[in-house]
C-alpha cells in the first residue's frame, strides 16, 4: 500500500530568513511573546496544583518556527521547563502526570498564532533537547541560535524519507489485521519514538528519521494511530447487552 499524501507533504524547503510573523531582528516580537506567556499561564492553571509562572525554569520556543525550516505544516512548539525533582521525588510519576495534562490540553484546545497551531510540551530540565533553534520566551534570548542553512539541503534524502514513512504508514493502515491490536499499537509507537530519537541524536533535525516522522504527522497517520488506540482501549472496557 502506498502512502497517500497531500500536496507538498514532502516540502522540506529551507528559508533564508526566520518567519517574519514571529521574528524581528532575530528577536521574538513583543506581541508574540505576550501571547505565548498568556497561553502558558492558562496551561499552568489547568494543572490545578498551584504552580505559577514563577515556579517554572523557562519557556522554550523551539521547532521549525524557531528555525529556517518552517513550512505551512509547522507548529508553535512551546516547551515549559520544570524541575521534576522539586515537584515530587518520584520523577516518573511527575512526568506521567504532566504528559497526561499536556495531552488533555492539546486535545481540548485548538489555539493558533498567525495560523500555526500551538503545541505545549512539559519538559524536565534534565531532558536533552536536540533542536538547533531554541529561544527563551522568559528571558528574551537565544539558547541555541539557528544558523542560516547552507549545506543542510544536501543532507535531505527524499527517497529514504519516503521509504521509511511509507513503511510505517502502511503498518498503521493495516492495524485492523493484527491479532493483538494493543500490543501492535504499542510496538509501532515505540518504533516511531526510537526512530525519531535516533535520528535527532545522530543527524539532527534534517535526519531522514526525523523528517519521516514529520511526514507521518503531516499525513495524519500519527493522529490516526492515536485515534485507533483510543477506540481499542475504550472497546476493551465496554460491555454490551446484559
Amino acid at each position: 500500500m502506498k502512502l497517500t499524501v497531500k500536496k507538498n507533504i514532502y516540502d522540506f524547503n529551507l528559508n533564508s530568513v526566520l518567519n517574519l510573523e514571529f521574528w524581528e531582528n532575530e528577536s521574538l516580537k513583543p506581541n508574540i511573546k505576550t501571547h505565548l506567556l498568556k497561553i502558558v499561564i492558562e496551561f499552568l492553571n489547568s494543572l490545578n496544583f498551584g504552580v505559577s509562572i514563577k515556579d517554572i525554569d523557562d519557556i522554550y520556543f523551539t521547532g521549525s518556527l524557531a528555525n529556517y525550516n518552517y513550512t505551512r505544516y509547522s507548529d508553535v512548539d512551546l516547551h515549559v521547563l520544570f524541575d521534576f525533582s522539586k515537584i515530587d521525588e518520584n520523577e516518573k510519576l511527575v512526568e506521567e502526570f504532566l504528559m497526561s495534562k499536556k495531552n488533555l490540553w492539546n486535545n481540548r484546545h485548538n489555539i493558533k498564532i498567525k495560523g500555526f497551531e500551538v503545541e505545549i510540551y512539559p519538559q524536565n530540565i534534565e531532558e536533552t533537547h536536540y533542536s538547533t533553534g531554541v529561544y527563551s520566551v522568559l528571558y528574551d534570548e537565544w539558547i541555541n541560535k539557528p544558523k542560516v542553512p547552507t549545506d543542510a539541503r544536501s543532507k535531505i534524502n527524499l527517497k529514504d524519507i519516503k521509504k521509511k514513512a511509507t513503511a510505517l504508514a502502511t503498518t498503521i493502515d493495516n492495524i485492523d489485521m493484527s491479532e493483538d491490536k494493543p500490543v501492535e499499537i504499542k510496538r509501532i509507537k515505540e518504533k516511531i519514538r526510537r526512530m525519531r530519537k535516533s535520528g535527532l541524536e545522530k543527524g539532527g533535525e534534517y535526519s531522514t528519521e526525523n523528517l519521516a516522522f514529520k511526514v507521518l504527522r503531516r499525513s495524519g497517520h500519527l493522529e490516526k494511530l492515536n485515534d485507533i488506540q483510543k477506540i481499542v482501549y475504550d472497546k476493551s472496557f465496554t460491555l454490551n447487552g446484559v
